[in-house]
């Protein structure tokens, strides 16, 4: 097993240098001038010269991409155009906002899409059953920035019940200790400030889980449905036991091997494909950061917020598949 989760983890560094090689070029063949933007329209020609002198733009495109490779192994993202602060510390700011939104939708979809998927399973063909699946079909095909409009319309303009936007109120007070607001809410036990955080986090929370949610669900009913076939299940049936002992003992652990997959997947999905989300409802997280980016043609923000999301993505899916390997062993020796 050790040997198994060395040469996996050892996988992470080719992949993020293939990574690194195609954000690179991806924006080296983008239109516009770095040095352009970063002086504006009315640089002279010497002084953006030195600026792409500075920045390295004039050397051959390998060179470029060594610069590019040593300030990463160095964690030097650069500074944005913008803003003129170093990256990292704009990602160290906000990437706490995006994990905490992404593990909120994760839970509710894991909540509702391994129950759906359970009770779809062992009432195959039932009412329930095809409601389940065909609402799964139209969470799937839903965009998330019109669901987080519809959230936003009904819930928070018509009825009031929930924040438009943001991530905490304004008039509410809270001692930020990790940035995660949820967190620092129970540390200094501001009640009001964690049920101020979590009205501002169910409705983007909602929006974003709702494919993972109908992923899950399918997946779940999928592998249920192939377990509940087993010889072993009809045996314990045989035996006499009653079904929610048969479903939840005997079948739920052998079919969540491939759900586990398909969760890391969604969460390495959510921390990237937040950013409509995080847009919608003005969360300030990475994603609404990135966004902001691609809006102003900040290179370093792109390229710094891609490679974020890249490894984070990267890194999530090695641990499952090191967690996959622990749950069925027989992973590991293949």
């Amino acid at each position: 097993m050790l040997g198994f989760i060395i040469r996996r983890s050892l996988t992470i560094i080719p992949t993020l240098l293939g990574v690194s090689i195609v954000v690179f070029l991806l924006l080296s063949i983008t239109p516009g001038d770095p040095a352009e933007l970063l002086l504006g329209e009315r640089a002279t020609v010497e002084s953006l010269e030195a600026m792409r002198e500075y920045l390295g733009l004039n050397e051959p495109l390998h060179v470029q991409y060594g610069l590019f490779l040593k300030r990463l192994i160095k964690f030097d993202l650069g500074e944005t155009i913008w803003t003129r602060q170093k990256v990292i510390v704009e990602i160290k700011e906000r990437f706490p906002a995006t994990i905490e939104l992404s593990l909120a939708a994760l839970f509710l979809a894991c909540l509702f899409g391994v129950t759906l998927g359970i009770v779809s399973a062992s009432r195959q063909y039932s009412i329930f059953d095809y409601l389940s699946m065909v609402g799964s079909l139209i969470g799937v095909s839903m965009p998330v920035f019109w669901l987080g409009l519809m959230l936003m319309l009904v819930f928070s303009l018509h009825l009031g019940w929930f924040p438009v936007s943001g991530r905490i109120g304004v008039n509410t007070e809270l001692e930020v200790i990790t940035n995660f607001y949820v967190l620092d809410a129970i540390i200094t036990r501001n009640w009001k400030a964690f049920w101020d955080v979590l009205q501002h986090l169910a409705l983007p929370a909602v929006a974003l889980s709702t494919i993972p949610m109908a992923i899950i669900a399918r997946m779940t009913r999928s592998s249920m449905l192939e377990v509940l076939r087993q010889d072993y299940i009809k045996t314990a049936r045989a035996k006499g036991l009653s079904e929610t002992k048969v479903v939840l003992k005997h079948a739920l652990r052998n079919s969540l091997i491939p759900v586990i997959t398909v969760i890391g997947l969604q969460f390495g999905i959510l921390l990237g494909g937040a950013i409509l989300t995080e847009h919608v409802f003005s969360w300030p997280g990475v994603g609404k950061w990135i966004y902001e980016g691609v809006v102003k043609r900040d290179y370093m923000v792109i390229q710094g917020g891609t490679m974020l999301v890249a490894t984070v993505f990267v890194v999530v899916n090695t641990l499952v598949d090191i967690l996959y390997a622990v749950i069925n062993p027989r992973i590991s020796v293949k």
